[in-house]
């Protein structure tokens, strides 16, 4: 177990890395482009006051935003990639700041389409479509801004809230900033004299060590870390919250949920059915999951830090990333030749960067800028969970592969309520696959943990993340102060409450919200157990039907984000309008605990 993680990028083999020459050949290459996008601008202002003419000339605006964005999107992407794979260094922080100051004015410069867009009347905009055909493709975008008029400001302070755009993205840049560069975790020893290294990336490792002493020292000197930036990453989100509370409060929204959940298209019920439902029917599958696991292992108590140990503690087979893309291929034929084309690129083209290095992003990701091809960015550490990390992400690559190739740039990202479908359906296939092949009982468990990972990351960590940010954003509309106090408290409380006493809380426990930057993203945790729920039932259907299914869900991922995500469930055979998907992912998650307690019942804990 025992690993030294202190390579530098530069000493990591060119292999394990993503060909960034895909987007720039050259950095002289990357800073004509940068310069390119702050003269594109121009082409873009010239439309100013100017939309109301005619259809025609409300085209070729949005043809020339479009381009600057994907033009933007590239050089954009080049400077987070960079970053994101070495935040210490600082020409990637440098160049991260100079692609944030041209974003924050492209941002400023191209508000005013939005708001004269929403100043036509409904009348103007049906004549502007049946005059100019081009503008079919548009149509949902221009319908969206239609309905955020009530929640327009004036011209001049939409421009002035756009070119304010670097500094309200601050809180996220700080954060993640901070622990790329500045957060450093002592190494600890355990009783038999060994010294381990600690990172954050590497702490997710350690965090699945079959060893309880390793497992829970890890966890004592990641946590120890963690308290010591608790205040000033508290403060750091109660930014981000008063951002959104503020901004609504501006536009006339009854709270920052609702307008968050306005820009996601998803009603209040929606949002509440998905969190309400899965806490509530879910609890009691984890609580019996957790039960079985301390069994199991033989621990006295069942912690915290215990919840991601491994049950198989004499059988955890290691993965090197050959063998993972060979399964992955294989798990995904169903989805027929077009797909697997995407897949066989962003297996053998370096689209995946794979490395463990000093000042690596921990986590994984799915970069995918328009006109390109997606980029993947994971820690690879040889555990069939790193297999299904990268379906998961191969999934995001191939949804917005598709999306780019058959949309506009404005029209390839539908709401963050589908976005993560396409990922975690990649694991159900993968999962299903494996299964179907082995006749190794320890295999097919080893398989269902893995699947019980996932809804766990989704229906566990996510949904509860989900419910932190619901107590949060509840509170701050209340004017409550966000605190590093209040924050471990309330955690604390959301994870007793779905755990029960099944599982003893610590103070680590509570800090938990520091590790994970989808707090700065809106409401987005939710929405992977939405997304999870959606490819739960989809891939039950493309088990059962095949290739008709498999043409619905492909026909989901090329639609982008030219459809409201009900109606893109429904494109792909899944009805959100009820709980009932939810209810019924739910009750598989059931299955697989009632499989587990069936296999160690019967012998298998030997």
């Amino acid at each position: 177990m025992a690993k030294n993680f202190t390579m530098t990028r530069d000493e990591v083999p060119v292999e394990q890395t993503w060909d960034l020459s895909d987007l720039f050949k050259t950095e002289a290459e990357w800073e004509k482009a940068l310069k390119d996008v702050e003269n594109a601008i121009r082409a873009v202002t010239h439309f100013k006051s100017r939309l109301s003419e005619s259809g025609e000339t409300l085209i070729h605006c949005l043809l020339e935003k479009d381009a600057l964005e994907a033009d933007f999107m590239r050089v954009a992407t080049y400077a987070s990639l960079l970053a994101s794979a070495d935040g210490t260094n600082t020409e990637n922080q440098a160049r991260v700041a100079r692609v944030s100051s041209v974003g924050a004015e492209v941002q400023a410069e191209t508000a005013f389409v939005s708001s004269e867009i929403r100043g036509l009347d409904e009348m103007t905009i049906k004549q502007f479509l049946s005059e100019e055909p081009g503008l079919e493709v548009y149509e949902k975008k221009l319908n969206d801004l239609m309905e955020g008029k009530a929640h327009q400001l004036s011209p001049e302070v939409e421009e002035t809230l756009a070119a304010f755009s670097e500094v309200f993205d601050s809180p996220y840049s700080v954060y993640q900033q901070s622990k790329t560069s500045d957060m450093t975790f002592p190494s600890f020893t355990t009783s038999d004299g060994e010294e381990h290294s600690l990172t954050f990336n590497n702490f997710p490792v350690y965090e699945g060590a079959a060893d309880t002493e390793l497992r829970r020292k890890a966890y004592e000197a990641f946590v120890g870390i963690l308290n010591q930036y608790k205040n000033t990453y508290a403060a750091t989100y109660a930014t981000e919250v008063k951002k959104q509370v503020t901004e609504a409060r501006l536009r006339n929204y009854d709270s920052a949920t609702d307008m968050l959940l306005h820009k996601q298209q998803v009603t209040k019920e929606m949002y509440h059915n998905q969190l309400d439902t899965i806490q509530k029917e879910l609890a009691p599958h984890m609580r019996r999951f957790a039960k079985l696991k301390q069994r199991v292992l033989g621990l006295e108590k069942m912690k915290f830090s215990d919840l991601k140990a491994p049950l198989d503690t004499d059988y955890d087979p290691q993965v090197t990333y050959e063998e993972a893309a060979s399964m992955v291929r294989e798990s995904l034929q169903v989805m027929g030749p077009e797909y697997m084309e995407i897949m066989e690129k962003g297996l053998d083209d370096r689209w995946v960067d794979l490395a463990d290095n000093v000042g690596k992003r921990s986590g994984a990701f799915c970069a995918s800028p328009y006109g390109v091809h997606p980029y993947i960015m994971m820690t690879w550490n040889g555990s069939m969970r790193n297999v299904f990390t990268l379906a998961h992400e191969l999934g995001h690559a191939g949804h917005f592969y598709l999306a780019g190739e058959n949309q506009k740039l404005s029209n390839t990202r539908p709401s963050m309520y589908f976005v993560e479908a396409p990922s975690t359906m990649n694991e159900r296939l993968l999962s299903h696959h494996i299964l179907q092949k082995t006749d190794d009982p320890k295999m097919k468990r080893l398989v269902i943990l893995q699947s019980l990972g996932t809804y766990y990351h989704n229906f566990v960590t996510h949904i509860l993340e989900g419910e932190l940010q619901r107590r949060v954003y509840e509170l701050a509309d209340q004017g409550t102060p966000i605190t590093a106090d209040l924050l471990c408290e309330q955690k604390t409380e959301a994870l007793a409450n779905f755990w029960g006493d099944t599982v003893e809380m610590d103070e680590g426990a509570g800090l938990t919200w520091m590790r994970q930057p989808h707090y700065y993203m809106g409401l987005y945790p939710y929405t992977y157990s939405a997304g999870l729920t959606a490819s739960t039932a989809a891939a039950e259907v493309i088990q059962e039907e095949g290739q008709p299914a498999v043409d619905r869900w492909l026909s989901a991922l090329k639609a982008g984000g030219t459809l409201k995500p009900l109606e893109l469930m429904q494109l792909a055979g899944v009805d959100m309008s009820t709980p009932e998907p939810i209810q019924r992912a739910v009750a598989y998650v059931g299955t697989l605990v009632d499989e587990l307690e069936k296999s160690y019942d019967s012998g298998g804990a030997e």
